[in-house]
């Protein structure tokens, strides 16, 4: 049997895939994998699927597991975050989407004929507030280097619009998936749960920006307004304001008139500080796919640009800490479990605060590095603080703070709720949500969650530990075993007395016991 499907080949009897005239080299495995996904195009193939068809019923771990999907996906010109072709639906498997020809004469010059291999998956619900996605602005200036400004220039129209209440904001993450794609605006729409779509351009030249923006109710494709702004770029703030204001007006006209007057997050002093906040946003947005100590550094200089220039911008400073929080929990130089660097991290978060108690991101990083502190009951009142703020502020770090301080079952209502405002959620997001129902011994539950993060992730460690420790109170020692093995692959010298006892903020005894007996079922090293 082959396959058709854009430009590729795959023939099963001659175990075969061709793009155009030339043979992909694929891996025996990948192979098998790739050619299970779209032989079952018409439907979901789980997990249990893939192992029992792929690997013969045999144990598989995790990583083995995603590093076959991904080889998959990069055979047929795929990845993790376009998704084009092998689509990851959360806790359900994969699915192969793309269209599909299957042709059995011997030639390969007759086929079935075409068929849509992706029935359109069942529409988020619409909130019963107004509901908006923001997709990143177009950059027409024709430079690839103005790509930060046009970034940064859309994800604070994200921050100003989601600090309204009677407005429900998808967050930046799911609408950066549509980044430098043809869109059709009503899948857009459908893909996030939401009514209304903002899409707009920016054109950059001097000292002038030109922001041409348009709101489209995508239920029916009618175009609700238009703007365009030839503004000097130290008036951008202006344009951001003026474009947030004029959305709430549409869509929201009950709005009350306290929140209309709230203004964007405060701007820098000068133009050249929030130039550099914005070149350290991107960059950092870099680093989270390579997560190299070099381009960590890179992110930091640029932010100490930036407070050298209005050493009173406290966004800046939010963003400083983070990448010290960062350093402080990942094996990337000497600041990993180095005190100094959560100390580092504690008086950048605090001066944050400190210069704008009212900005909900300063809030939560704050949060974060206190429950490392283990000062768990400020810790969650920061993060209760942030969602004061702004109603709609959602984060499954809240899960960070939440867990340790022992309410496992809150964390779980705040990364639902956080996963609905996020639907393409980073895989931390499902690894915590699973952890806290581990820590309330549901591990069922948990399962599922936890398998999607460390296929998403698998060369992130703590996955694999929880799911470690999951398998083994489930009784699958085995499997619990072979997870370990991922741990110690990723962190060879990992131990539970040496790097578990000096990154756990558990407060209560109860849940520390319960983590250290996951861990000891699942055979990972004492010391």
């Amino acid at each position: 049997m082959r396959y058709l499907f854009e430009d590729f080949a795959l023939d099963t009897e001659r175990r075969e895939l061709r793009r155009g005239d030339a043979v992909v080299a694929v891996e025996p495995k990948v192979f098998d994998l790739l050619a299970y996904v779209i032989e079952n195009h018409q439907r979901v193939v789980t997990r249990d699927d893939l192992i029992a068809q792929v690997w013969d019923g045999r144990i598989v771990s995790e990583s083995a597991l995603a590093r076959c999907i991904n080889g998959a996906r990069s055979a047929v010109g795929d990845s993790g975050e376009a998704q084009h072709l092998i689509k990851t639906l959360p806790r359900r498997g994969l699915r192969f989407v793309g269209i599909v020809r299957e042709d059995q004469s011997p030639s390969g010059r007759a086929g079935a004929p075409a068929l849509e291999a992706e029935k359109p998956a069942p529409a988020l619900a619409l909130p019963e507030r107004p509901s908006i996605a923001v997709l990143p602005f177009d950059n027409v200036t024709g430079d690839k280097e103005q790509d930060y400004f046009c970034d940064g220039i859309t994800e604070d129209i994200i921050t100003e619009l989601s600090r309204f209440s009677d407005l429900f904001v998808i967050a930046r993450n799911s609408s950066f998936q549509y980044k430098a794609k043809a869109v059709d605006v009503r899948r857009v729409a459908s893909d996030l749960g939401v009514r209304y779509v903002l899409q707009g351009s920016i054109r950059r030249g001097g000292n002038r920006v030109r922001v041409s923006v348009q709101l489209i109710d995508a239920t029916t494709g009618t175009h609700r307004w238009a703007e365009r702004y030839d503004r000097k770029l130290e008036d951008v703030f202006e344009v951001q304001d003026e474009v947030a204001r004029t959305i709430v007006t549409i869509l929201a006209a009950h709005v009350t008139r306290a929140e209309i007057e709230r203004t964007l997050n405060k701007p820098p002093a000068t133009w050249q500080a929030y130039d550099y906040y914005l070149r350290a946003a991107d960059a950092y947005a870099s680093f989270l796919s390579s997560f190299k100590a070099i381009e960590l550094y890179g992110v930091r200089h640029l932010l100490e640009q930036s407070l050298a220039i209005d050493p009173n911008y406290a966004r800046a400073y939010t963003r400083l800490a983070w990448t010290y929080y960062t350093s402080l929990v990942n094996a990337l130089d000497s600041d990993y479990l180095n005190p100094a660097a959560l100390d580092r991290a504690y008086e950048l978060a605090r001066r944050a605060v400190q210069l704008d108690p009212n900005l909900p991101e300063a809030r939560a990083e704050l949060g974060r590095v206190l429950v490392r502190r283990r000062e768990h009951d400020a810790a969650v009142a920061e993060f209760e603080k942030a969602m004061t703020l702004n109603p709609n502020f959602t984060d499954w770090r809240f899960a960070e703070v939440l867990v340790p301080a022992g309410q496992s079952a809150r964390a779980i209502e705040a990364v639902e709720r956080h996963m609905r405002s996020d639907p393409f959620y980073v895989p931390l997001a499902p690894g915590w949500l699973g952890y806290a129902h581990y820590m309330l011994k549901q591990y069922s539950q948990a399962l599922p969650l936890l398998r999607e993060c460390a296929s998403r992730a698998p060369n992130m460690r703590s996955s694999h530990v929880w799911l470690a420790i999951t398998y083994a109170q489930l009784g699958n020692i085995e499997q619990a075993r072979a997870e370990a093995a991922e741990v110690l692959r990723i962190e060879p010298k990992w131990t539970i007395e040496g790097t578990w006892a000096r990154m756990s903020c558990l407060k209560r005894t109860e849940d520390a016991e319960h983590i250290l007996d996951g861990l000891r079922k699942a055979g990972l090293p004492e010391r």
